[in-house]
């Protein structure tokens, strides 16, 4: 099993002490938190993309290109890429520069995004949110693969014979199919044979794993290898701690600012007691047994093999956090990684074949 630390930098008043910290230091906590991920033996560092608040994750290309620049080893995912409201040619240019600065370290999770207020922003609608996703895949996809390009495009200036620079480094990028709620994400991984990542973070496991069911369904249906099958799943909250009790004393306090926050939003409410979220969502909160223990039933119904913990403190002391994260690794991660398959394919570069030699064509 891999494991990703994922954040979409969320910019709220520290739940303890009410302080907001300013925009420039927020984003020094995520370059803080990327090379810790990468000191801690993470298989994977992501950023989300949001377009209102309380995120300052609008471009994470550019923060991911700060990360790639301070890295060596990790890899680099997007989670997600909002394409229902992107340029997919421009969207294009800018992970292609980002994957050439890498060496090949990026993978993308797409996905239509949430939220009306980045919906307005972009002047995009709930009719044609997902209708606008898939043709920008579409586009997006093709344009890695070809190096002339022509699409009749219903939400963007067709293009014909369009060439778009530069041309890649990975020969394709891996991209996922980010998923929650709906069936449209799913088909779209299902045809073309894309891995699917379930959120995994809003509801009990029900949905999800219903969902991903269908995508199994229609992995085959469109004649893939059921083999090559790669599911990635979400959490709702992590802290790891030598026993249950120290762990859930220490979250309490970032539950009932979270509830706090969904409430005043106006957010619909799934888990009303912090131990009622322990016991139904995703979050890993508990002994290392229990979170093994969590995963593993998870594990039943998803059939994962990459799962993505939340990067960051999140209201939690940045020691207490970081303390949590090397218990992770120390004593869930080495289980897991036995316990569960990786994904069906090599964790680096998307590159061809070398082409065949005389000599090598011989042997």
């Amino acid at each position: 099993m891999k494991f990703l630390a994922v954040t979409l930098i969320a910019h709220r008043p520290d739940p303890l002490t009410g302080v907001l910290k300013p925009t420039h230091d927020r984003f020094r906590d995520v370059l803080d938190s990327a090379l810790l991920a990468e000191e801690l033996g993470f298989d994977g560092f992501g950023v989300g993309e949001r377009h209102e608040r309380p995120f300052l994750s609008s471009s994470p290309a550019v923060v991911l290109s700060h990360v790639a620049a301070l890295t060596r080893r990790i890899r680099l995912f997007t989670a997600v890429t909002t394409l229902s409201l992107l340029d997919p040619v421009r969207a294009y240019e800018d992970y292609a520069t980002l994957d050439h600065l890498s060496g090949g370290r990026l993978d993308l999770i797409i996905g239509k995004g949430n939220g009306a207020a980045q919906r307005d922003l972009f002047h995009v609608t709930p009719e044609d949110q997902w209708d606008r996703n898939a043709e920008s895949y579409e586009v997006f996809r093709t344009i890695w693969r070809q190096d002339k390009v022509t699409a009749d495009t219903r939400f963007r200036p067709p293009l014909t014979d369009a060439e778009v620079w530069p041309r890649p480094y990975q020969r394709p990028v891996r991209v996922w199919h980010g998923s929650a709620t709906s069936k449209e994400s799913v088909d779209l991984a299902a045809r073309y044979g894309d891995p699917l990542f379930s959120a995994n973070v809003t509801h009990p496991i029900a949905p999800y794993a219903e969902l991903i069911r269908h995508y199994r369904e229609r992995w085959e249906h469109h004649g893939h290898d059921p083999a090559r099958i790669t599911v990635g799943a979400g959490t709702a909250g992590v802290h790891v701690a030598p026993t249950s009790q120290q762990a859930l004393a220490a979250y309490r306090p970032v539950f009932a600012s979270n509830l706090a926050f969904f409430k005043e939003a106006g957010l619909p409410v799934v888990f009303e007691t912090l131990e009622d979220f322990v016991e139904r969502s995703s979050a890993l909160i508990g002994s290392p047994q229990q979170v093994v223990d969590k995963v593993h039933r998870y594990h039943e119904q998803f059939g994962h093999t990459v799962l993505h913990l939340h990067a960051e403190a999140g209201g939690l002391p940045e020691a207490r956090h970081r303390a949590s994260l090397e218990l992770f690794q120390s004593e869930v991660a080495p289980v897991l990684r036995r316990d569960i398959p990786d994904p069906p394919f090599a964790w680096g570069p998307v590159l061809p074949a070398p082409p065949l030699t005389q000599e090598s064509a011989r042997v």
